[in-house]
């Protein structure tokens, strides 16, 4: 009678917990011990949460840790209580060690079925950055949401959250709302289009290079940027261009590109499109956003940096971006429904401007070695932190802005001498 009572709590306590996305093995392994030691709700999510951050990590089955062993002589709900705060202490550990990306077996991702849609939207979508806070020092970019959503499938990406998937959006009557965008012609504005996109994934589908072309030929006070982790560059290179174009790649290690930015190119595919871009004339430009931390990543990111500074003068780079893995909960639930390997959550998750990243004094030794790393271009290109506490600026970089004000003013007026540069 008691095992048909709890039955039906068991049913209700697994409701808003991930369950039924785990493996047939974990959740028979679960429920036996749910059943045996009648858990609570509060107690089932917490395991199942262990699972998947165990199974997606590389380390195991979480039934390879339940180890009631060491308690037998307590009472049944004090052996739970242990073997629960067991597991959760491991799992805190593991966020805590250096990933160790080799635990990791190769994994093929399959590039899901999308579907292109061109219809006139009601809205542009131009405005300031979408994830713009007063708690972190910001560069005010406008954004220009030409196409919405992406192909890409990076682990740790917000895109996923703000749109549905499976579904690409182009506007049919984007040139007719970029003429109707009205510029003070005294300003300089730095405006983005790869914040709810890939800029150059989808190359000149439904002609948006074209319209974006265009507008940045018809507005010389504006520095537009196209961002972008793909080496689809081929619409620019048998054209004449305006020199108010700015081409920026979004560049990791090749072990995270692996591992985490599933069906993007390689590094040095993006590398060798970005050179393309600089021998063109054009202006280009390097986000690392995010940084990750991992085992041999000062080796990995040092080798990459100094492939920059091989393959690129300083006065073809406008800017060099800092920042790391930040989540909001939304795309923290998106990751874990996922049955995929990925490191990306094995972190440890600590309170960032109402969101989740890496602790303060590990962001300081992430971003100071960036910086230091590409030093012969200090003060030849301008260097920020994406999104990132204003108290990280001093320490990094030996200074700081008083506001996003101030950022904003020194940015735009590096970026606009940058494109004076080219005549």
């Amino acid at each position: 009678m008691k095992s048909i009572d709890y039955e039906s709590k068991f049913q209700k306590s697994i409701v808003g917990t991930f369950f039924h996305t785990l493996h047939e093995e974990e959740r028979v392994f679960i429920r036996e011990k749910a059943f045996a030691h009648r858990l609570s709700h509060q107690e089932i999510k917490q395991l199942v949460d262990i699972a998947i951050d165990f199974r997606m990590w590389g380390k195991g089955s979480v039934a390879d840790f339940w180890n009631e062993e060491p308690y037998k002589n307590r009472t049944p709900k004090q052996c739970k209580q242990a073997v629960l705060r067991d597991l959760r202490e491991l799992q805190q550990r593991f966020r805590e060690e250096e990933n160790d990306y080799s635990e990791l077996s190769a994994q093929k991702v399959k590039a899901p079925k999308i579907r292109l849609i061109a219809e006139e939207k009601e809205n542009l979508g131009f405005g300031l950055c979408p994830v713009a806070s007063p708690k972190t020092r910001c560069c005010n970019l406008l954004t220009l949401d030409a196409v919405e959503s992406c192909g890409f499938d990076c682990s740790y990406c917000s895109i996923q959250s703000f749109y549905n998937e499976g579904k690409i959006t182009f506007d049919t009557s984007l040139r007719e709302k970029l003429e109707n965008i009205q510029l003070d012609p005294q300003e300089f504005y730095h405006i983005g289009t790869g914040q709810a996109s890939d800029s150059l994934m989808w190359g000149n589908r439904f002609g948006v290079l074209d319209d974006l072309t265009a507008f940045a030929r018809k507005h010389p006070n504006v520095m537009l940027e196209f961002k972008t982790k793909s080496d689809n560059v081929s619409y620019f290179l048998d054209k004449t261009l305006p020199p108010n174009l700015l081409f920026t790649w979004s560049l990791n290690p090749q072990t995270i590109i692996d591992h985490e930015e599933h069906l993007t190119a390689s590094l040095e595919e993006r590398l060798a499109a970005a050179q393309k871009m600089a021998r063109k004339g054009a202006l280009v430009g390097f986000h690392f956003h995010p940084i990750v931390y991992y085992k041999e990543y000062q080796k990995e990111y040092g080798e990459l940096f100094q492939q920059l500074l091989e393959r690129f003068d300083p006065s073809q780079v406008v800017l060099v971006s800092f920042g790391t893995l930040t989540f909001i909960k939304p795309v923290l639930h998106k990751i874990r429904r996922r049955d995929f390997k990925s490191k990306i959550l094995q972190m440890p998750l600590s309170e960032a401007a109402g969101k989740l990243s890496y602790p303060l004094d590990l962001k300081k030794e992430m971003f100071r070695f960036a910086y230091e790393s590409l030093k012969p271009w200090h003060g030849k290109v301008f260097f920020y932190l994406c999104m990132e506490d204003h108290t990280l600026w001093k320490d990094v970089f030996g200074y700081e802005y008083p506001t996003n004000e101030s950022f904003e003013m020194d940015m735009k007026l590096s970026y606009k001498a940058k494109i004076d540069s080219l005549g």
